[in-house]
């Protein structure tokens, strides 16, 4: 996270002790423990939020894909499918005739 190397903790370490001196420099130290494990932990938890975000935007994204995906698929398969005859009328029953002088033969 921040490039110090050990020379700098070092210089840090015994700036702190001549300023705050051996009584307060535990105290100091267990704080500023405690703020960065406290920073530490917010951050974590920001990060693990905006990541679950992120996850569901995805999943959100893929399932409106994957849905457009499938109606295109169904209309496509519709467009394809041969259309049915259309539905003749009844045809009415025609009398029968046993030869061509036209007289009916029930």
């Amino acid at each position: 996270m921040f490039d110090i190397g050990f020379s700098e903790l070092v210089v840090i370490a015994l700036v702190a002790l001549v300023v705050l001196g051996p009584e307060r420099l535990p105290k100091a130290a267990r704080l500023a423990g405690l703020w960065v494990r406290r920073a530490r932990a917010h951050w974590y938890a920001v990060k693990s939020e905006l990541e679950q975000e992120l996850a569901a935007d995805e999943l959100r994204r893929s399932l409106r894909d994957t849905k457009d995906a499938l109606r295109e698929t169904g209309e496509s398969l519709r467009d394809a499918q041969p259309q049915p005859p259309p539905p003749t009328p009844a045809s009415t029953h025609a009398p029968s005739t046993d030869d061509s002088d036209g007289e009916r033969r029930d």
